[in-house]
């Protein structure tokens, strides 16, 4: 494959359709690296494998020697950008944004070559701006323009109300491409009118306006909506190993080729082999724990990848109880000697609220000794040799 067919790999929308070409000749006659910009919103401070798609690609033009530019959007998450739902996104504190931003650049390591990447934020030009500026930065756009947006669209439809920081959200996010003088804007394909703003605010300030280039939208898990972590249904760049494995294979069978396609560093050639070998037969759960190897290599090792792999078959396709692997928790974590099951399992689940613990036992996904245990508020004895089973992936014995 040639350079363009590699940028264009998996890409969904390119706008304009032969934008891509004309900014390659440009920076080959101007001598210089392109500006890639990529936008980051830190609304919550974990990136998954979805973020990753996009972020894969920003290395493809990094490796080939265009200057990435990650623009955390410090001043425009405290907004709220459009959710896309029928209600608009809580904006976020100072601190929270701060945060959160700390722990998505830490984990940008995981794809991007950092010291070869810059990362701007921008607050510091939309802070500085007058109301006077903002007045004549919002006179760019009309809002006929505005109600092309899908989730506006609908929403105004629907007389369901639009707040009027929402409608300038976008316009500051394309303000953004000015200030960087971007070339190409990257993102996945729900933010397309976003992007698509940066152009034309591009325009009427002079200057070359950029491509667009969105990927497409990585389903969660749930194998139905987008990856997200509002919908807990990701692959978190930062899980474990094993969690990693065990969430792999859980995706559903329909969701194979994508992964295989969007998640995976396979070649080309390897990823038409699997995805032919599945069509003429292959086991999906063979197919997934090829995926699931992968994926552990990219954001861990090898060695993780072979150990998690262990570590599944002897979970879940081992069928005896007492073989698991457990994990040891000690007495002294517990605050009495007597408990109900919906607390020892809240301090065994800690990220786990109390009502989502307690509908996880209703379901019947615990386990106490080998029995299945429905009553959330049965006391337990707090004792060594006592295993718990909690959901499917869980296992703890207390010592």
């Amino acid at each position: 494959m040639n350079n363009i067919q590699i940028l264009k790999e998996n890409v969904e929308i390119i706008l304009p359709q032969n934008g891509l070409e004309e900014k390659l000749i440009l920076s080959k006659n101007e001598n210089r690296p392109l500006k890639i910009k990529l936008g980051f919103d830190p609304t919550a401070p974990d990136l998954h494998l979805g973020h990753a798609v996009v972020l894969k690609k920003l290395k493809q033009f990094q490796d080939l020697g265009h200057q990435v530019i990650i623009l955390v959007g410090s001043f425009t998450a405290r907004i709220g950008d459009p959710t896309g739902k029928n209600k608009s996104r809580k904006p976020l504190s100072v601190e929270e944004v701060n945060s959160n931003a700390k722990t998505y650049i830490n984990q940008l390591s995981k794809i991007l070559a950092i010291d070869k990447t810059k990362i701007v934020f921008n607050s510091d030009w939309l802070d500085n701006k007058n109301f006077s500026e903002i007045i004549s930065l919002l006179s760019k756009v009309t809002v006929a323009q505005l109600m092309h947006r899908n989730d506006f669209n609908k929403r105004f439809t629907e007389n369901t109300p639009i707040a009027m920081h929402e409608l300038v959200y976008p316009i500051l996010q394309g303000y953004d491409s000015v200030e960087i003088e971007a070339d190409i804007e990257m993102g996945g394909t729900d933010q397309l009118f976003n992007c698509t703003m940066g152009r034309q605010l591009q325009e009427h300030f002079n200057q070359n306006p950029q491509i667009v280039m969105c990927m497409p939208l990585l389903k969660g898990l749930d194998g139905k909506e987008k990856m997200s972590k509002s919908l807990n249904n990701i692959i978190g760049l930062t899980d474990e190993p094993n969690e990693m494995f065990g969430k792999t294979m859980s995706i559903p069978d329909s969701l194979i080729e994508e992964y295989i396609e969007l998640v995976t560093d396979f070649t080309s050639d390897k990823k038409q082999e699997l995805i032919q070998e599945l069509k003429d037969g292959k086991h999906p759960m063979d197919v997934k724990k090829l995926i699931a190897k992968n994926i552990i290599t990219q954001y861990h090792n090898k060695e993780d990848a072979k150990e998690s792999e262990l570590f599944f078959v002897n979970q879940f396709q081992n069928k005896k109880f007492e073989d698991k692997s457990f994990l040891p928790i000690s007495k002294e974590k517990f605050e009495s000697e007597l408990m109900t099951l919906v607390e020892l399992c809240q301090v065994l689940k800690e990220s786990d609220t109390k009502s989502a613990i307690r509908r996880l036992i209703e379901s019947g996904a615990v386990q106490v000794n080998q029995e299945k245990i429905l009553d959330p508020y049965i006391n337990i004895t707090i004792e060594a040799g006592t295993k718990i089973k909690i959901g499917k992936r869980l296992f703890f014995e207390i010592i």
